[in-house]
């Protein structure tokens, strides 16, 4: 990715995108909540639903493996990063392994 410059108050603030793509994420906004559990306990069903909402708006994304690479870098245990819930970028992550072998 490229880095961008924005003007600020007393100069130039360079942004490096790959550091900033939550930026470009698809997923903020009005949707966001999809991609996290509720506080509330969730059906299994519901939860089957909302996951698929995210991952659908995760599939549209031009972030998305930006996102899945920070969700792996940092062992995220909850939500959908990168088009992925948590059991399978642990799975995703023992492949990886299994193949880096």
């Amino acid at each position: 990715m490229v880095a961008l410059e924005r003007q600020v108050a007393g100069g130039w603030l360079v942004i490096d995108e790959q550091r900033d793509w939550r930026r470009l994420a698809a997923c903020k906004g009005p949707y966001s909540e999809l991609f996290f559990p509720p506080v509330a306990t969730e059906r299994k069903e519901d939860k089957h639903a909302r996951e698929a909402d995210a991952k659908a708006i995760c599939a549209e994304c031009v972030v998305v493996n930006d996102c899945l690479d920070h969700a792996i870098s940092v062992e995220e245990s909850h939500g959908i990063w990168g088009g992925m819930n948590e059991l399978e970028r642990r799975m995703y992550v023992a492949k990886q392994a299994v193949m880096i072998r």
